[in-house]
């Protein structure tokens, strides 16, 4: 029998195919574990009581069925791009096409603004920088930018190994922290009915929507898995590779979410637990080192998870903006690439001076709402967060109606099909948070909006003032394949 013919799109990629299932694998692992339970564990806690490992449960429950889906495109279109690609393959629509890349590059600005903030909060537990000091920590956070960005520059983060390394000293900090609950529970310091207690009285008024006011936080701790599709073009053999790779790696860090969130809930009384780190449990000083030294090896760890996950999302960034200006729908000065590091240097410094200028409103806003009480004060990582998964939400969904659209089209031997009902149930899961988060935190919309009107600017003026030289001549946005990318083994 003849094997049946690749999709067209996948027969002409320049980039080279060096990546195998292993190393994707912990590609997803690393990406998802250090961008959410080291920064998020006590906001989640604090939405939802003790039980708020459930919360952490049905986040998993929904991105890994969302996963599928992923998972079932990629076989299809093993090429970067991700959910612009997906949408436009379905829709066929240039306008949803750019509406969707600008969700994702303003989700992924965003994500980046929350992690350094998350960072800062690890980094001032170490050197003792109060909480109210906010000029300083906006500087911090602003330093880790543009150190992120100068790394990218150079182009280390396209080094899987490196990002292996880090996935192993995440993975090595939330093994503390599930020892930790261990001792606490043999010895009794943490009480097991914490793990099914509550907050009803935070005006959630029912065990169901505190979990659900909690998953709206805790889903951005799954977020991430979608970059795996930016290298779905460099992974050997994806068809096979990628729905291993991609569902093992999601379902591995949600059980260790789970375990890491009733560690925590046991080790630590929820007062003191809620709104803060990780850093509270080793504060506990329940581990067989003592915690003036875990405390220090800890920060350092949670700050190498936290830089792992902001250096892959930045690529992640920094790539889609490049594409958009391929495909003549942004400014082509965003496709400019170093000649020497072979990166896209302006759309990475584009994307640190927007990452910038949200941490530093944020920081503006707070320091105006310095005479009310902390509590009604602006949470920077938590409106960040948000407005991260306001953004991927839709996403998510919309990425589910493509997956379903395109059942029986682009189909090969080896496309790895999802199941039908779970990927229905995936869209009403991801729908259903996406509303009460917006419910919950109107506020968020301005942000959104705001991000959105930066997207629609690039748009206008590449329309009225670019020049149409980077796609091939009656070839309209989005049809030209994929969102281009820089030849990541090339760069330094």
């Amino acid at each position: 029998m003849a094997t049946p013919a690749a999709p067209p799109q996948v027969q002409h990629s320049e980039l080279k195919r060096s990546i195998t299932g292993r190393q994707l694998y912990f590609y997803v692992v690393g990406d998802v574990l250090g961008s959410g339970i080291y920064v998020l564990v006590g906001l989640v806690a604090a939405a939802v009581g003790g039980a708020f490992w459930m919360a952490f449960l049905v986040g998993v429950a929904i991105a890994t069925i969302t996963g599928l889906a992923y998972a079932e495109l990629v076989t299809k279109y093993p090429q970067a791009a991700g959910a612009s690609l997906y949408v436009n393959k379905a829709f066929r629509s240039p306008i949803l096409t750019f509406f969707i890349t600008i969700c994702m590059l303003s989700a992924n600005m965003a994500a980046v603004g929350s992690l350094a903030s998350g960072f800062v909060r690890y980094f001032s537990g170490l050197v003792g920088l109060p909480e109210d000091a906010i000029w300083a920590g906006t500087g911090i956070a602003l330093a880790f930018v543009a150190i992120i960005t100068i790394v990218n520059l150079i182009g280390i983060t396209e080094s899987v190994v490196a990002n292996v390394v880090m996935t192993f000293i995440e993975i090595s900090g939330l093994i503390i922290v599930i020892i930790i609950g261990v001792i606490a529970l043999v010895e009794g310091v943490g009480d097991p009915a914490v793990l099914l207690q509550f907050n009803v009285e935070g005006g959630a008024g029912s065990a169901a929507l505190a979990v659900l006011a909690g998953v709206s936080l805790a889903f951005f701790a799954m977020t991430g898995f979608e970059n795996a599709a930016n290298v779905a073009e460099e992974t050997i053999n994806p068809s096979r590779a990628f729905p291993r790779a991609l569902i093992g790696g999601m379902m591995t860090a949600g059980v260790v979410y789970v375990l890491v969130s009733i560690a925590a809930a046991l080790a630590v009384p929820l007062s003191e637990l809620a709104g803060n780190t990780l850093l509270e449990v080793i504060r506990a000083d329940l581990f067989f080192i003592p915690a003036s030294i875990m405390l220090v090896v800890f920060g350092v760890i949670a700050m190498i998870a936290i830089s792992n996950t902001t250096l892959v999302t930045v690529v992640a960034q920094s790539r889609i903006l490049y594409g958009m200006a391929r495909e003549d729908v942004v400014p082509a000065v965003f496709a400019k690439v170093h000649p020497v590091r072979r990166s896209p240097y302006v759309a990475l410094l584009f994307g640190a001076g927007v990452v910038g200028a949200l941490l530093v409103i944020g920081a503006a806003i707070r320091s105006s709402q310095s005479a009310l009480p902390a509590d009604q004060q602006l949470d920077i990582v938590d409106r960040l967060a948000t407005i991260t998964v306001v953004f991927l939400l839709f996403i998510y969904a919309l990425v589910i109606v493509s997956c379903l659209k395109l059942r029986g089209k682009d189909e090969t031997a080896e496309t790895y099909r999802a199941n039908t009902p779970l990927l229905i149930v995936g869209i009403l899961g991801n729908l259903a948070v996406l509303a009460y988060t917006l419910i919950d935190d109107p506020e968020s919309l301005w942000w959104v909006a705001g991000l959105l009107a930066l997207g629609l600017v690039l748009y206008l003026l590449e329309r009225f003032f670019g020049k149409k030289r980077l796609r091939p001549p009656g070839v309209e946005p989005f049809e030209s394949g994929a969102l281009a990318q820089p030849d990541p083994t090339k760069e330094g």
